[in-house]
């Protein structure tokens, strides 16, 4: 009789619920770790993007100087998927914006990948 009191009190994951967990968190950590390059590079081309557009000293610069500007810069940083026959950049007078969008496919196992599809602009208004 005590035995069975013991018994039902006892609560807990078995093995097979511990299997589950630990390969549900095992996949979101693969998922985890296959992203974060891709996401890096992201934040590097916005940041190299935003230095561009905050270091051009007049509105006056050749499309052709930016995109070399962001090909230099994007070297240093190691951006790898975007150049800068990529950016798409628009004059308005004074007024000029630089954006891109990419996708990137991220493998995660076998044929399963993950598509990422990035769109960044930065906007420089002139005086």
């Amino acid at each position: 009789m005590k035995g069975n009191r013991m018994k039902n009190k006892q609560t807990g994951l078995s093995l097979i619920g511990v299997l589950i967990v630990g390969a549900i968190l095992g996949f979101i950590f693969l998922i985890g770790m296959r992203t974060v390059p891709v996401v890096t590079e992201y934040m590097a081309v916005k940041r190299v993007m935003n230095a561009i557009i905050n270091s051009s000293p007049s509105p006056e610069v050749p499309v052709s100087q930016l995109r070399a500007d962001f090909e230099k810069r994007a070297y240093i940083d190691e951006v790898k998927h975007v150049s800068g026959r990529d950016l798409v950049i628009v004059k308005r007078g004074n007024k000029f914006e630089m954006s891109v969008t990419y996708s990137r496919k991220v493998p995660i196992a076998g044929n399963v990948s993950l598509l990422i599809d990035f769109d960044t602009g930065v906007l420089r208004g002139g005086s």
